[in-house]
């Protein structure tokens, strides 16, 4: 079971949700805990530039946190290989109370799946006379004793000499082919070692004379000498067949263990089995699933910042356990089945809420840490411009720039700039950059935001960022996807919005806007933006 901590900001991640998540994670390793830092989305342009800057890599991906049967304490390693005996089969069952168990080759290549009802075949299956196996398996389930040994494998079919002596050579023709079980009835021991039979199991422990068993010596007669009667010796031997000869040619239905636990309970809803194996990627076997186990899990353990919606975090977050919230934004829709540490502190960062974690913790901060920390803060206050900036982030900033050794105000222009770039981006690279989804009063809506210094760019294909407003909108039933193109220099931003959108924008700047509109002092969403279409839409 995997006991990490994943720590995340949110989908369509900004520099702030992935230099949070970075540092916070190595405060919390730090610490003594395990987590490791992901990004729910693609990094841009911004955040890579200080990535790069500081040498760190990028967080991988995490396409979601719902339950998958790795997260499940199903029976790991039940299982058995195909060369052991139906008899240890059945006892392996009896002991752990299954009612199958995967086969596997050798590296527990995934063969089969053995159940009691293929068990039940061996045992009343009258006809089946084949016998398939090793002589030590056959040794050991007839608690047997070696006489002679020529062939480590044994098959062959069975044969009882229970006739009179005569009448059985006169009615029974014998070959290689045999696997005799006999008493002490030298007579028919002497025929069957004569006609080099494939092995004679002597039952009752039963003698053999000397100058049978050099017979059977020159014809490489396999020999071996039961204390039970032949009755129970010919029960039992069929029990000593390999597994393989009892699993069925059908590929039974199995699962790997990456597969989440939906599609499960959707494919036995259809076909209602009690057992399915477990399998790696590669068709290794792990284990055996019973339905019941699905009720024994673990979910995946998450830390969220720079977030707390439900609508902007990880797919299947509603399975995962949040352990802890570190975010800046108004109380959102993200809910816990625990109490949890949740930090929230009006502040322009996430990152300047860590900041005060290093310094509540008394955590020495390396270079590259305060980097990170340094320039989340710088990106969410557009360099301490921003009105969401406070006395506490500019402190921060103050100290993280010693220790990275930057002059801040330099480095964060390069760093913005590095962000605002256009080259090589579609409509939809702008839109999605910085997005954001919100719900009130069951109405969603979407925000983007765009920081460049060079609108026209943006202006001239205007048409066309529309129609992919509409269409975003159309196509999610959103009441609204705007696009805020922000200048810094210029202090405000570029207003586009899909056109059913207009009303609403209508209401929140209480006047007619217009699409390209440029709106004055607006470079913060959280707080020039938002606000105002919740209020919006909330009347």
């Amino acid at each position: 079971m995997n006991n990490k901590t994943f720590i995340f900001g949110h989908k369509k991640p900004d520099t702030d949700s992935i230099t949070s998540s970075i540092s916070l994670s190595y405060l919390k390793n730090q610490l003594g805990e395990n987590t490791e830092p992901r990004a729910l989305g693609n990094i841009n342009k911004e955040t890579k530039y200080a990535l790069n800057y500081f040498k760190l890599d990028e967080p991988k991906y995490l396409n979601d946190v719902k339950l998958q049967l790795k997260d499940i304490n199903y029976h790991k390693d039940f299982i058995l290989n195909e060369k052991e005996t139906i008899y240890d089969g059945y006892q392996y069952m009896l002991k752990e109370g299954l009612t199958g168990v995967p086969i596997v080759k050798a590296d527990n290549d995934f063969v089969g799946l053995l159940t009691m009802k293929d068990l039940s075949r061996a045992f009343l299956d009258a006809k089946d006379n084949d016998i398939f196996t090793s002589y030590d398996n056959i040794l050991k389930v007839l608690k047997g004793k070696e006489v002679c040994r020529f062939d480590d494998e044994i098959k062959g079919k069975l044969l009882v000499g229970a006739y009179d002596s005569n009448t059985f050579k006169e009615k029974i023709s014998l070959d290689n082919n045999i696997i005799l079980i006999v008493g002490d009835r030298q007579p028919i021991i002497e025929y069957a070692v004569s006609s080099g039979v494939r092995l004679i199991v002597i039952s009752g422990n039963g003698k053999i004379n000397d100058e049978y068993l050099d017979i059977a010596k020159n014809n490489k007669v396999n020999i071996i000498r039961s204390e039970y009667d032949s009755y129970h010796v010919s029960k039992l031997i069929s029990l000593s067949s390999y597994l393989k000869t009892m699993v069925c040619s059908y590929n039974p239905t199995k699962f790997e263990d990456t597969d989440y636990v939906d599609t499960v309970l959707d494919v036995n809803n259809k076909l209602r089995h009690t057992n399915y194996p477990v399998v790696d990627k590669n068709n290794k076997c792990l284990g055996l699933l019973r339905i019941t186990d699905l009720t024994d899990k673990t979910p995946k353990k998450v830390i969220l910042v720079d977030h707390n919606e439900k609508l902007q975090s990880v797919d299947g977050i509603e399975e995962a356990t949040v352990l802890e919230i570190i975010d800046h934004h108004n109380i959102g829709s993200v809910t816990t089945d625990i109490p949890i540490n949740f930090r929230n502190m009006a502040v322009g960062s996430t990152c300047t809420i860590v900041y005060t974690l290093y310094k509540e913790r008394k955590v020495e901060i390396p270079k590259e840490m305060a980097g990170m920390m340094l320039s989340g803060i710088l990106s969410d206050t557009l360099i301490l411009k921003s009105p969401t900036t406070t006395e506490t982030d500019r402190q921060a900033v103050y100290d993280l720039a010693k220790i990275a050794d930057v002059d801040y105000e330099k480095y964060g222009m390069d760093m913005l700039k590095a962000g605002t770039s256009l080259e090589g981006m579609s409509i939809e690279d702008v839109l999605y950059n910085d997005y954001k989804l919100y719900t009130i009063n069951d109405k969603s809506f979407g925000v983007a935001q765009f920081f460049t210094m060079n609108f026209d760019d943006i202006k001239k294909d205007m048409d066309k960022y529309i129609a992919v407003l509409d269409e975003v909108a159309e196509g999610n039933n959103y009441s609204l996807v705007a696009l805020y193109v922000t200048d810094i220099i210029k202090n405000g931003s570029y207003l586009l919005f899909n056109k059913k959108g207009q009303e609403i924008l209508n209401q929140s700047y209480d006047k007619e806007v217009t699409e390209g509109e440029f709106i004055e002092n607006c470079v913060s969403r959280k707080k020039n933006v938002i606000p105002l279409i919740m209020d919006s839409i909330a009347n």
